[in-house]
């Protein structure tokens, strides 16, 4: 007799399917966990404008909110720059009342909003002020 050492076609082909089962199942979760990440720095660039205009309205309670990206530089601070790939779309300001910013990001479609003050978030009246809520 023989002493042969090795894999069967069989074990090897038995492996394989296990692998592919595996596959098939992980796969789609690490899609749905990206599109949670980007979910997530639009969220979170969202609130950092949201302090950078909390900011701006104390250091010059004259002028009140920002009307745009740029200006809500306080003391010479970039406090809103957005996370990469992701875009803040131009503020809408309400005389000081209140504001609205929206945020996409390249590599998903949906869209994050947030509203302040008097303003209605733009993407879900309900949402709560200063929440940011993504579609």
């Amino acid at each position: 007799m023989q002493n042969r050492k090795g894999f069967t076609l069989i074990e090897l082909l038995i492996v394989v399917v296990i692998i592919g089962i595996l596959a098939a199942i992980a796969i789609p979760k690490f899609a749905n966990t990206k599109e949670k990440a980007y979910l997530a720095a639009m969220k979170s660039d969202l609130r950092n404008l949201a302090t950078a205009q909390e900011n701006h309205a104390a250091e010059y309670p004259t002028v009140g909110y920002a009307t745009a990206i740029g200006a809500t530089q306080v003391s010479g601070t970039a406090a809103s720059t957005p996370s990469a790939g992701v875009t803040v779309a131009p503020i809408t300001a309400n005389a000081g009342m209140g504001w609205t910013a929206t945020a996409t990001h390249t590599s998903t479609a949906k869209t994050c909003a947030i509203a302040v003050g008097s303003e209605t978030n733009p993407l879900l009246g309900t949402a709560a002020e200063g929440e940011p809520v993504c579609q």
